[in-house]
């Protein structure tokens, strides 16, 4: 995103998103054009007569294409279809979606409108396309009806609810039908490749190969698959960082605490999904219980405002600051805040430099596909020191079992990781963070791409080798 700055210079920012964490060094490694909404103050400076701008600023290695919404399309499609209606009902979070038909025309529109960005950038008949996340449920087969050649790898970045939660929707039919343009659909998990296909099943005529995950649909074939994301190794953002001991005096000063006093951090989006609430109330549960970490160990929480138009949003935020006011009224003292709420924007540098200082990363999210949070914690402690601590409901849980897995909503468990998390000898920590750093080093980000690019390449063969059979020109 281009902003101007209080100097009136125009910056560039990393928002703060999982997705764009995850998609950035990809563009990076691959080259090619990320098609992608303006929504900077200064992007339209910084665009061609193409509305294309090469990034990153300092080395550019990739192209965005911006698309344009009038303020009436931004509401209605990003903050009212996607945000009121798609992102609550796809997690179990307890928040009522809302639907609006008006919301449902724009979100339409605002497809169509990168379906016809995406085709114009095309530079062949059969361009290799990904569609990231529930934005843009309609684009797959609003591309192949341009494209029909083209191969459109579709990833879906949230949980994917069951049929009966996903009937809710009153367009459940037009948005599988859209999502079913894709040549390949792509999932965190396999639980939520099953969802999926028992959706299909419910309201769609499709035959549905289950043992190759595999739909088909007006004579067109869709893969279903598990793709767990993740993040790049080493991070860019660790380049130039402070020691470990440098990291901590920094973080320590900066909060105004002691030297010695043990430190939680989270990192999240004011988001209702995140379990923030619950991350307090395990925090107050622990000084209740074990006195002795009072005036001990504080939780610094990182909370990025979002979607602050949104009613939800707006009582969300107003419950977590008055949250950690309550618990600091109750147990802070002089000079010790047990909650230190920092409820503004982070850069990743800053994000990282917070990481490697605290003893503790938190991730409580009552439902999330994957949460990167988790994997940047781990990759940021190279001295092999700290504990993660996390919530069952991501898919983090089932890749990192080294953590101390929890319910976030069982307050007693949640307390009890805490104090196992500050009582855990170096050794343990060390073992245990050894290994989940050698997973996510195994695992990254490239290797997600790679895989989904892989299977696209494969399908693409196929399909050539069929062609070819098919019009005679077999040996």
């Amino acid at each position: 995103i281009h902003s101007h700055g209080e100097d009136g210079k125009i910056k560039a920012t990393f928002p703060a998103s999982g997705l764009v964490s995850a998609l950035e060094p990809v563009m990076r490694a691959c080259s090619g054009t990320w098609v992608a909404h303006g929504s900077g103050n200064a992007d339209r400076e910084t665009v061609d007569s193409h509305d294309r701008v090469r990034v990153p600023p300092d080395k550019p290695s990739y192209q965005i294409r911006r698309v344009w919404l009038s303020p009436e399309e931004e509401q209605g499609y990003y903050y009212g279809f996607s945000n009121e209606g798609l992102w609550p009902l796809c997690h179990v979070a307890h928040t009522r979606p809302v639907f609006r038909s008006s919301d449902w025309e724009m979100y339409v529109k605002v497809n169509r409108k990168f379906a016809d960005a995406v085709i114009q950038e095309a530079r062949t008949d059969n361009p290799v396309i990904l569609v990231q996340d529930y934005h843009f449920a309609l684009l797959p087969r609003m591309i192949k009806e341009k494209l029909p050649n083209a191969s459109v790898i579709t990833f879906w970045h949230i949980p994917w609810p069951n049929p009966e939660a996903f009937g809710i929707c009153p367009w459940r039919e037009e948005i599988l039908h859209g999502l079913l343009g894709s040549s390949i659909l792509g999932f965190h998990t396999r639980f939520h490749c099953n969802n999926f296909l028992e959706t299909v099943d419910r309201f769609m005529e499709t035959r549905i190969d289950r043992e190759t995950s595999t739909i088909t649909s007006g004579g067109s074939a869709t893969a279903v698959r598990q793709y767990p994301i993740s993040i790049e190794w080493p991070s860019r953002w660790l380049d130039g960082q402070p020691s470990i001991e440098e990291c901590n005096r920094i973080v320590r000063d900066k909060l105004k605490v002691p030297a010695g006093l043990k430190l939680g951090i989270g990192v999240d989006r004011l988001d209702y999904t995140k379990g923030i609430l619950e991350r307090f109330r395990a925090v107050e549960r622990l000084l209740e219980l074990e006195p002795q970490w009072r005036e001990k160990f504080s939780f610094v929480q990182i909370a990025s405002p979002s979607r602050s138009t949104i009613d939800s949003y707006k009582n969300f935020d107003q419950a977590v600051r008055e949250e950690a006011e309550r618990i600091n009224k109750l147990y802070g003292s002089e000079g010790y805040t047990p909650i230190i709420l920092l409820v503004e924007h982070h850069g990743p540098k800053d994000v990282f430099r917070y990481f490697r200082a605290c003893d503790i990363c938190f991730v409580s999210s009552l439902h999330d596909g994957m949460n990167l949070v988790a994997k940047e914690y781990v990759a940021a402690r190279e001295d092999e020191q700290g504990t993660l601590i996390l919530s069952q409901f991501t898919g983090a849980a089932r890749e990192l079992p080294e953590a101390l897995i929890v319910n976030p909503y069982d307050t007693d468990q949640c307390a009890a990781a805490l104090q196992m998390a500050l009582e855990m000898s170096a050794r343990e920590q060390r073992d245990r963070m050894r290994s989940m750093r050698n997973f996510v080093k195994e695992f990254n980000v490239y290797r997600w791409a790679g895989r989904m690019l892989v299977d696209a390449a494969r399908m693409r063969q196929k399909s050539r080798f069929r062609e070819k059979k098919f019009f005679g020109g077999q040996t």
